[in-house]
């Protein structure tokens, strides 16, 4: 464990999105929103030093909170696991498996439960919740408010609560460096495994097809 000295700053910045996105969005005149946060404050100026890195890279052009590393770090961990990566791609793939299983072909399948993500949450990103369900149709707005408490329920916000309380006290970060220490062996495993599910195979046939994506990625 790294201890600085006590002359030091202790400052972070992070983006809220990936690397690429920063670097896109910066290039296009703009920014991501961000955060920072001041763990030791050394020189006096360190929460203007930390702004400082985040005006460099055009989070302050969309806007920048003040956070603490703890928060940041668990919200972040919490986020990731639980809706962005594997909440909503868990999500994706039993929607697209079951119109498959029930005899739906695996091309309409991706477009209704992979393809069509980005739209919707192009929509919330830019007019929230509130604003998605006005552009939608009666139909998908009905639909989505009447059958989305049956997916996402009491069991899964149990399971949401039980994610957060291993980032908190330390389990993942055990699992996630015993993983380490084996090179990633079940990581790879999982990643490989990941790439012959059949929304995988199907979706990249189609992402081609539409020049989404290059034939080599």
């Amino acid at each position: 464990m790294i201890q600085p000295g006590e002359d030091v700053n202790i400052v972070m910045f992070a983006p809220k999105g990936p690397g690429s996105r920063v670097r896109t969005t910066y290039l296009d005149g703009f920014g991501i929103p961000g955060l920072v946060a001041i763990e030791q404050d050394a020189t006096g100026d360190a929460l203007q030093i930390a702004l400082g890195m985040a005006k460099a890279v055009g989070l302050t052009r969309a806007g920048v909170i003040e956070t603490t590393f703890q928060e940041e770090t668990e919200t972040d961990l919490f986020g990731e696991q639980a809706v962005l990566c594997g909440g909503l791609s868990a999500l994706i793939k039993a929607g697209f498996e079951t119109l498959v299983e029930a005899g739906y072909q695996p091309e309409i399948a991706y477009f209704e439960t992979c393809h069509e993500v980005k739209l919707i949450v192009d929509d919330i990103y830019e007019n929230g919740m509130a604003g998605m369900w006005h552009d939608v149709s009666n139909t998908a707005e009905y639909g989505g408010l009447t059958r989305g408490g049956r997916v996402i329920t009491d069991a899964t916000k149990a399971e949401m609560k039980a994610i957060l309380t291993e980032i908190q006290d330390g389990t993942f970060k055990k699992q996630f460096a015993d993983e380490n220490a084996t090179d990633a062996a079940n990581l790879k495993e999982m990643r490989a495994a990941e790439e012959k599910e059949e929304i995988e195979v199907v979706g990249k046939r189609l992402r081609i097809a539409c020049g989404l994506q290059k034939e080599d990625e």
